[in-house]
């Protein structure tokens, strides 16, 4: 399905930290302010953006698990992805070009599932999953190369039918943007530089983020979540 990709900027500059890029995405999402959207974070560093922009929207956080296929001896490099509920997605094309053989491939498939498995039991401890059902959902990165692995995270979503779906990034390809437009309703990117090799030179402070920074983020959402109801149910 193609859809409408929406570039703010051709900027080079960088962002100082993902939190920044957070909060000025979301100012590029206010229409979904008072929408009250789901915005889900691609761990790990996709959640620190996430995080910002679901209280800038007035809205909530959630993880969606989807990690990428390396191939071989340049893990960093994406051959595919697989999503939370077991879905693979992988680019024929380039596995046909390095030569990739089935036995690889299907050693890498099992290897991403156990440790989404893993990350699965640990972050769903901490927040459980929020239905998608009905909801205005964002998915967000701190920014895309190939795409493989948020582009897998839109086609998971996609099967639990959200009212709507926006890919929203910081910094990302043009190339990896135009195939996420086949997935999302909406494809909303701050800075798209003339050239781009990797998201990190587009922050000047780029640290690594743990899953147990991701877990104290999601407990904050579900002490978040507690209260409002808490509230709410005070106002009956």
């Amino acid at each position: 399905m193609m859809t409408n990709l929406r570039i703010i900027s051709r900027s080079s500059e960088p962002f100082q930290d993902r939190r920044q890029a957070g909060r000025l995405l979301s100012d590029g999402l206010d229409h979904l302010y008072g929408r009250h959207p789901l915005v889900l974070g691609v761990p790990r560093g996709g959640v620190v953006v996430a995080q910002e922009m679901a209280h800038r929207l007035d809205g909530d956080l959630d993880v969606v698990l989807a990690h990428k296929l390396g191939a071989p001896g340049h893990r960093e490099l994406a051959i595919g992805a697989v999503a939370e509920d077991g879905s693979v997605l992988v680019d024929n094309d380039l596995i046909g070009r390095l030569g990739i053989d089935s036995a690889y491939l299907e050693e890498e498939k099992e290897r991403q599932r156990s440790a989404i498995t893993h990350r699965v039991e640990i972050f769903r401890k901490a927040l459980p999953k929020m239905p998608l059902q009905g909801r205005e959902v964002i998915v967000t990165d701190d920014g895309v190369a190939t795409g493989a692995t948020i582009r897998a995270a839109l086609i998971a979503v996609r099967q639990e039918r959200p009212l709507s779906l926006t890919a929203a990034v910081p910094v990302g390809s043009e190339d990896a943007l135009r195939l996420l437009s086949w997935e999302a309703d909406e494809v909303v990117c701050l800075r798209v530089p003339p050239l781009f090799d990797a998201v990190g030179r587009f922050y000047v402070w780029f640290v690594q983020v743990e899953d147990g920074d991701v877990v104290e983020m999601l407990r904050e959402e579900n002490s978040r979540r507690v209260d409002a109801g808490a509230r709410g149910a005070e106002g009956r």
